[in-house]
């Protein structure tokens, strides 16, 4: 098939959010397993500064937004075999940052991403490529297929092209004055209504709304966004499509997180030889001002510091975590209030417990690797990453069952030769500490332990898995089409 994955960020072009590595990575991936896979991305100011060498096309087309005719321009390369087309407007998008100056978002973003969207739209008639589907990530795509089913229905030009759109999560919604409608070239009281959220208008409704199928980072979230808790004011919606919106899981890249290659860890391992995993740990110690103490387990944790991923758990839970002589290290930036909290459990006893407000990327995978648990107690988790990254890492997940982590971690408990963590159901402290309990008397037994880690580090979340199932709904994108 013919596939053109749009997305307003993309690896390593242009990056803010996990986002621009999942396109990537899919993109990738599809083309492995023999489809035409490409990407489309606006032409950022920071692509051309950090020496990126893009193709200058003769490929041009107008549209109208505001009542001024802009411009936009097709610009290419290649990744890893990949054709990735960028749209260039300087006016638009050669700034800085990709959607805000880092004060906040910039005032025109709906002008912005509403040119976004006609222009991919109108480039394809220009570009020696018809895709059989669209798929579309993230709000700033989301008016792509309401303007296939407005503006352009009927055009036979886009008749057999299938969307698909993909749901990251309900924080940022592309919400807008009404206004804008008319100012982007929809014009419409009838699509005013669909698209009406709160006082303004949501790009991302469109995409919900309008697209042929839909879909979002796992089943269990997907499920949980048909409450009014995790869904809002979006949950009705998703329930009326309820036939035609998925959950898939997304991968990890597994070249990138690989501890046998990682250049970044003290010492590599692989599941047929653990013993880096020790030097891991005891170099992590080191480094950290962590007691050297090779038995005594070590819970690793990196993640924004937040309540949705359940830092306050471990913040209200201080005295009784080193209650239980295990070694904590939590790494991560967030919540002013939450930092004070845990730098104070750091304080009170630096050899046991240890926390670092950083991102550092170097540390975070030094934590994966040499941590002996991982725990990951977050409230909302669409997809996660970090629970698969820790199973590939060797350190055994402590998480709460919700969204991708209930999908990925399986009670040890609950299924002794399948499992490969430890899960509690309600977002407590009691309840985290109960699972945190189990996987530290489990730790005990060293022979079955050890045999966890195995059965952690051998399982399979690559992007060929996901992109497979992808496959599949994108056929299932082509051949049940709304209109």
């Amino acid at each position: 098939m013919k596939i053109l994955i749009v997305s307003p960020e993309v690896s390593p072009y242009a990056k803010t959010s996990g986002l621009a590595d999942a396109t990537s990575m899919l993109a990738r991936s599809l083309r492995k397993l023999g489809h035409d896979a490409r990407l489309i991305l606006p032409c950022y100011k920071n692509i051309d500064d950090n020496g990126f060498s893009l193709r200058k096309g003769r490929k041009s087309i107008e549209v109208d937004i505001d009542g001024t005719a802009q411009k936009g321009l097709l610009r290419q390369t290649l990744l890893e075999g990949v054709p990735v087309y960028f749209i260039e407007n300087r006016d638009y998008f050669h700034r800085d940052g990709l959607y805000g100056n880092g004060q906040g978002d910039y005032a025109d973003n709906a002008q912005r991403f509403g040119f976004f969207c006609h222009a991919v739209l109108q480039l394809l008639r220009r570009m020696d490529f018809r895709p059989d589907v669209l798929h579309l990530h993230g709000w700033q795509t989301g008016l792509i297929p309401v303007l296939l089913r407005t503006a352009l229905k009927g055009d036979p030009f886009y008749a057999h092209m299938g969307t698909l759109f993909t749901l990251h999560g309900l924080d940022e919604t592309g919400l807008f004055p009404g206004t804008n409608l008319n100012n982007l070239g929809l014009d419409n009281d009838e699509l005013a209504k669909d698209l009406a959220l709160g006082d303004g208008i949501s790009f991302l409704k469109g995409g919900l709304l309008y697209a042929d199928q839909i879909n979002t980072l796992s089943e269990t979230y997907r499920d949980e966004l048909h409450s009014a808790e995790f869904g809002g004011e979006f949950a009705p919606l998703l329930r009326r499509r309820s036939a035609t919106f998925h959950g898939i899981l997304n991968g990890i890249d597994t070249r990138s997180w690989d501890p046998s290659l990682d250049m970044n860890i003290a010492r590599p391992f692989n599941a047929d030889n653990l013993n880096g995993k020790k030097a891991n740990k005891r170099a992590l110690q080191k480094e950290t001002g962590l007691a050297l103490e090779p038995l005594v387990p070590l819970v690793g944790l990196v993640a924004p510091l937040s309540v949705e991923k359940g830092l306050d758990l471990i913040a209200a839970a201080t005295d009784e975590l080193l209650k239980r002589g295990m070694q904590l290290i939590v790494a991560g930036r967030g919540e002013p209030a939450l930092e004070r909290q845990l730098a104070a459990l750091r304080d009170h006893s630096p050899e046991q417990a240890q926390v670092f407000f950083s991102n550092d990327a170097g540390l975070a995978r030094r934590i994966f690797a040499g941590s002996d648990i991982f725990l990951m107690p977050s409230r909302l988790e669409p997809s996660g990453l970090e629970q698969i990254i820790a199973l590939r890492y060797g350190a055994v997940p402590v998480v709460h069952r919700t969204g991708g982590l209930n999908d990925t971690i399986i009670d040890i408990d609950e299924r002794p030769r399948q499992g490969n963590g430890f899960v509690f159901e309600q977002a407590s402290v009691a309840a985290m500490l109960g699972a945190l309990d189990r996987a530290l008397a489990a730790y005990e037994n060293r022979r079955q332990w050890l045999k966890l880690v195995k059965r952690c580090m051998t399982q399979d979340f690559s992007w060929t898995r996901a992109a497979e199932k992808y496959v599949e709904l994108y056929r299932k994108t082509r051949e049940q089409r709304l209109y």
